[in-house]
C-alpha cells in the first residue's frame, strides 16, 4: 500500500530512540522528509544520519527541550529553515514510565508529555491550517486506561483528552490529530526497567516478561515497528477517516471491552 507520503515533511520528537527512532524510520522509508527531535544533539545527528545511509530520505537531527517554551520555537524555525515546512507532528519526546515516578514528579512529567506536547502543536499547526492538511499524532500510554502509577494514567489520559480536542478544533482546516497508546512495547528502555524490576523482586527478567506478554491478546511483546507502522498510516491522507479517536497498539488488553 503507498501512504502517499513521499515529498512530505514530518517531525519526531523523542526521536532518537525507541519507538520515535522506529516512527521516524517507517516515515522516512514512505519517502517523507525526517526532522528527528532529541535533547541530545550527537546522539540525535548520528540516529538521523543512519536513516539516511539506510532509506535514501532527508533526515535531519535536531536537539531540543519540548519541556522548554524557547527550545520548542528555536526548534521549529531551524526545521522550517532546513525541510521548507511541516507537514506532520509525532509528539512522542517523554521519559519511560517505569511505575515507581514518585506522585510529586507528576508536573514534571506532564511539562514534558502533555504541554511540551501542546507547544510543538502550537508550533506547527498553523502552518498546516494554512495548507488546509496536516496530521499530528500524538504517543501516550495504556496507562492512561489502568491504575498503577499515577503520573502514568493521568499524563496519557490529559494526551487523549488534549487530541480530541484539537481534533475538534484543526479538523475543519484539514487537519487530523490522533493519539496512539502503546502498551509493553520491546524498546531497550522497556528492557532496562525489566531488568531492574526484576533484580528488586529477585525474579528472572524472562518471567516478567512472560507477565507482561501474558496480558496482552497476542501473548508477547509488541515491536517498534509495529507501533510504528500505525503511526505511518495515520500520519498518511488515507487515515482521514480517523480523526480525535485514541488508537491502542498494546496487543489487545484482555478482558476488557471498549466501545
Amino acid at each position: 500500500m503507498d501512504l502517499q507520503l513521499n515529498g512530505r515533511r514530518a517531525v519526531v520528537t523523542g526521536g532518537s530512540r525507541g519507538i520515535g527512532f522506529a516512527i521516524g524510520r517507517a516515515l522516512a522509508a514512505e519517502g517523507a522528509s525526517v526532522a528527528l527531535v532529541a535533547r541530545s544533539a550527537g546522539h540525535v545527528e548520528e540516529q538521523a544520519a543512519l536513516l539516511h545511509a539506510e532509506t535514501g530520505a532527508e533526515v535531519i537531527g535536531v536537539a531540543a527541550d519540548t519541556g522548554d517554551d524557547a527550545s520548542v520555537r528555536d526548534m521549529a524555525a531551524a526545521v522550517r529553515e532546513r525541510l521548507g515546512g511541516v507537514d506532520i507532528l509525532v509528539n512522542s519526546a517523554a521519559a519511560m514510565n517505569p511505575g515507581a515516578i514518585p506522585d510529586d514528579a507528576l508536573e514534571a512529567e506532564i511539562n514534558v508529555k502533555v504541554r511540551g506536547y501542546l507547544r510543538c502543536v502550537r508550533a506547527f499547526a498553523p502552518e498546516m491550517t494554512e495548507r488546509g492538511w496536516g496530521r499530528i499524532v500524538n504517543i501516550g500510554g495504556l496507562a492512561g486506561r489502568m491504575t498503577g502509577s499515577v503520573t502514568g494514567s493521568i499524563r496519557n489520559a490529559a494526551v487523549t483528552a488534549m487530541s480530541k480536542n484539537l481534533a475538534d478544533e484543526l479538523g475543519p482546516g484539514g487537519v487530523n490529530v490522533n493519539s496512539v497508546h502503546p502498551g509493553a512495547t520491546r524498546t531497550r528502555t522497556f528492557e532496562e526497567n525489566l531488568g531492574r524490576r526484576a533484580e528488586a523482586e529477585g525474579r528472572s527478567a524472562a518471567e516478567l516478561e512472560r507477565q507482561w506478554a501474558m496480558a496482552a491478546s497476542i501473548e508477547r511483546l509488541v515491536e517498534p515497528h509495529e507501533v510504528a507502522a500505525v503511526v505511518a498510516f495515520l500520519a498518511s491522507p488515507l487515515s482521514v477517516a480517523i480523526n480525535g479517536d485514541p488508537v491502542n497498539v498494546g496487543g489487545g488488553l484482555k478482558g476488557s471491552i471498549y466501545y
